[in-house]
């Protein structure tokens, strides 16, 4: 997208004009518009944490002197005396008083010529209180920390929601919900780490250019290596690799990181988000089950939100207990209509044609029953459900089911209606994974885009040893939507939009 600066002179925006215009009057005054270093002994926070206006009261000279800097959002000229408001980015604000009788009249009427809202000013001056009692600081210098050539966005001209997400930067300087969601999204990262530290959990970081697609049904971005003259792919998980330091003996293991995703794009899937995945050695998926309500529920104490507001208009408290459910169970509930590990794919077929469910002529029986538990059930589950025991065509990676023959141990975490949670006792028989690796690329010879490669080199590591294991895969981005109430483009902080 061209920026204003890249216009003829007399196409730019009037505001746009008149402030290069004061840019160009500081250089040629040979004042620097964008110095490298302003004085800055306090911040904002800090003024406001050390005095109480309160107990100032009005008209009080503290006597001691500070130097602040921060945007400027607010200015009234008074004449000899203007008013001007400083905020920093946690949003805390502070007025500075800037006077002809304590800066003179030259220097006061270079302020109203030159500084303009959204300027980043840094000010030196004594700590008072106004009139009407305000905390605020008396300047005795001030000066431009960066020249802002473009005016914010107001409530006469506000940012669209379309721009709100594609100017994120000034998004977050306009209003306090973007700047919230951001601090918001760290803590529950800490949470998450620190739920895990606190169980005997190491983090680690494995690759995001790998040269197999593997560990989700999911379509990759592919890249090239020019060092290696060698194809690449981003990572679509970090499930292998994390399993691969299990086996070497890292038997509690977890990482948080960016996975790519070459797929659609809509309110709860984007291109490039941020997973959690955790493993543990002699776990399984009731293992995992315990440590996912632990993380969900600690990331929603750490933000005092564990009231959540539904998307059916209703609430639910995240600590109440959590649901156990069969997938066969809600899909017969649903379709109304017997589900069984008996039911022919003839009669899925006939039921998604029933209930307008569109299914590929080529699914089998496990891809038809997932379906129709996508379409027909999982939106309507809204209180914390573990939908369990999937076909294990469609979890390769999953150990089969002890006790349920077709099926795995696992579970899929679904709140307010959105997936937000798989987990897994994994396969850890390097035979078996074979074979489910080998139909997986005879699925993707076929066209199945979605089908996962055969890692060699992962199959190497399983013939090592791989004990008993549970895992867990957690989108953090849907975590934050279910905990803040918004969208995926709200939770993360610079989605990939169309080029303008």
């Amino acid at each position: 997208m061209p920026g204003a600066l890249d216009a003829a002179p007399n196409d730019l925006p009037e505001q746009t004009r008149v402030r290069l215009a004061k840019r160009q009057r500081l250089v040629e005054s040979g004042i620097a518009p964008y110095p490298v270093e302003v004085p800055r002994s306090h911040t904002l926070a800090d003024i406001r944490d050390r005095y109480d206006a309160a107990e100032l009261g009005p008209d009080a000279v503290t006597g001691d002197v500070v130097s602040v800097a921060a945007r400027v959002v607010f200015l009234r000229d008074n004449g000899k005396l203007c008013f001007v408001t400083l905020r920093e980015g946690d949003g805390t604000e502070l007025q500075v008083m800037l006077s002809e009788a304590d800066l003179g009249a030259q220097s006061l009427g270079d302020f109203k010529a030159l500084v303009d809202i959204g300027d980043h000013l840094a000010v030196t001056g004594t700590v008072v209180t106004s009139r009407r009692g305000e905390l605020s600081v008396q300047a005795k210098e001030w000066q431009l920390a960066a020249k802002a050539l473009r005016p914010l966005p107001n409530e006469h001209n506000p940012l669209s929601d379309e721009l709100r997400v594609r100017m994120r930067y000034v998004d977050l300087i306009v209003r306090p919900e973007a700047r919230a969601t951001v601090r918001a999204k760290a803590t529950v990262l800490r949470s998450l780490r620190s739920t895990l530290d606190d169980r005997g959990f190491i983090e680690v970081e494995t690759p995001i250019l790998q040269l197999t697609n593997g560990g989700a049904a999911a379509r990759p971005f592919r890249t090239h290596l020019n060092a290696l003259g060698q194809d690449m792919l981003l990572r679509i998980a970090l499930e292998l690799h994390l399993k691969r330091a299990v086996i070497g003996g890292v038997e509690k293991v977890y990482e948080i990181g960016r996975t790519f995703r070459n797929e659609g794009l809509d309110s709860t899937h984007a291109a490039e988000f941020s997973m959690l995945e955790a493993y543990e050695a002699y776990g399984g998926a009731e293992t995992m089950a315990t440590l996912t309500r632990d993380l969900v529920v600690n990331a929603a104490q750490a933000l005092d939100r564990t009231l959540i507001s539904a998307r059916d208009g209703s609430q639910f408290d995240v600590t109440a207990p959590w649901r156990y459910a069969s997938l066969l169970d809600l899909v017969a509930e649903t379709v109304g209509a017997d589900v069984t590990a008996e039911t022919s794919p003839e009669e899925l077929r006939r039921l998604a044609w029933t209930h307008g469910v569109e299914v590929q002529p080529e699914w089998g029986y496990g891809e038809l029953i997932v379906e129709l538990y996508e379409k027909l059930v999982e939106s309507t589950l809204i209180t914390p459900t573990f939908v369990q025991d999937f076909p294990a065509a469609v979890r390769p990676l999953a150990k089969p089911h002890r006790r349920k023959p077709g099926f795995v141990e696992d579970f899929d975490l679904v709140i307010n209606g959105v997936e937000l949670v798989t987990a897994f006792a994994e396969l850890n028989d390097p035979v078996l994974q074979r074979q489910r690796l080998v139909e997986q690329t005879r699925q993707g010879a076929a066209g199945n885009a979605d089908a996962m490669d055969l890692d060699e080199d992962f199959l190497r590591a399983l013939e090592f040893g791989l004990p008993p294991t549970g895992g867990m895969g957690m989108g953090v981005d849907r975590l934050i939507m279910l905990l803040l109430g918004v969208t995926i483009r709200e939770s993360i902080l610079f989605p990939l939009l169309r080029p303008e």
